[in-house]
């Protein structure tokens, strides 16, 4: 039996099948790395505000000569709006000292460098992970 142009229309079963696989492979791919580039630039926000938080509290103590009294601009990163993807504190604050760290919250929170931290030698630290990886 001869097929006619009319008759020959659409994809087979098979070639739709082969398409949903392929795409499904790509997804499977595509999303973790998605995620984890996500995640990264959330961390890298939250290492800019610990640094620049680090520099307004410099600045405090040089017109001060203590750190007792400074307090943080805010409490989240990232700041401009969306969802907080870590929670900023000051912790450990003396007159001559202070550490102020990031902890993660939401998506962020199965981040593998944790909990964030700088002080006043500008000495970083972090929770999790390899601190050459995460800082």
């Amino acid at each position: 039996m001869k097929r006619t142009a009319a008759q020959v229309r659409g994809f087979t079963l098979i070639e739709l099948m082969i398409v949903v696989a392929v795409v499904a492979i790509l997804s499977a791919i595509a999303y973790p790395s998605y995620t984890e580039h996500v995640r990264k630039s959330r961390r890298a926000q939250a290492k800019v505000d610990l640094v620049e938080y680090g520099q307004l509290a410099e600045r405090f103590h040089t017109v001060q000569n203590t750190y007792s009294g400074f307090t943080l601009p805010t409490n989240v990163s990232p700041r401009e709006g969306g969802t907080a993807a870590y929670t900023l504190a000051l912790t450990q604050q003396t007159q001559s000292g202070y550490v102020i760290t990031a902890t993660p919250a939401a998506a962020q929170a199965a981040d593998k460098c944790g909990t964030l931290s700088i002080d006043q030698a500008s000495r970083k630290s972090n929770s999790r992970g390899n601190k050459s990886d995460c800082w």
